[in-house]
């Protein structure tokens, strides 16, 4: 399945299209490699509190774009999983603070291995330099996307300070 053919200078709504085909593929990938006992939005939820450890409901709610409540609820399922701690903030006793628990971090470290295994058999199909290539362009997605989303996560995080 070829989603594109190589251009000198790609253009982002093309690269956009490629890796939003990449990310479907991924998901049923994926799927094939898991037997979690999260939710989709709960599994967004686990990777949030990892990259951004110690956050309070409402930066939560923002990064996963939806209302506090509903926040909650997700936390609500999690917490009684085991998978996430709150505890109240020391600055104010109202804000509830998030994070994973060990057993939040060693359910996602077990999901990463399983995937990881799925996507080796994948790129074992790839050559070398089709894999170094790839290697370079997600690094480089990494990279950015991090700044972004934590950019998102400072700025939701000093609006409700």
């Amino acid at each position: 399945m070829t989603v594109t053919s190589f251009r000198p200078h790609p253009e982002p709504d093309g690269v956009a299209r490629v890796t939003s085909t990449a990310a479907e593929l991924l998901e049923v990938l994926w799927g094939r490699a898991s037997t979690a006992p999260v939710s989709a939005s709960q599994l967004r939820v686990l990777l949030i509190l990892e990259h951004h450890e110690d956050i309070n409901l409402r930066t939560l709610a923002d990064g996963l774009a939806s209302t506090p409540p509903s926040a909650s609820r997700l936390c609500d399922r999690l917490q009684a999983a085991g998978f996430v701690e709150r505890t109240v903030s020391p600055v104010d006793r109202r804000e509830v603070r998030l994070r994973l628990s060990g057993r939040g971090n060693a359910f996602l470290a077990d999901l990463r291995t399983r995937r990881e295994k799925v996507l080796r058999a994948v790129l074992d199909q790839m050559s070398t330099a089709q894999r170094t290539a790839l290697l370079r362009g997600l690094e480089a997605f990494c990279d950015a996307a991090a700044v972004r989303i934590h950019d998102d996560v400072q700025d939701a995080d000093s609006q409700t300070a």
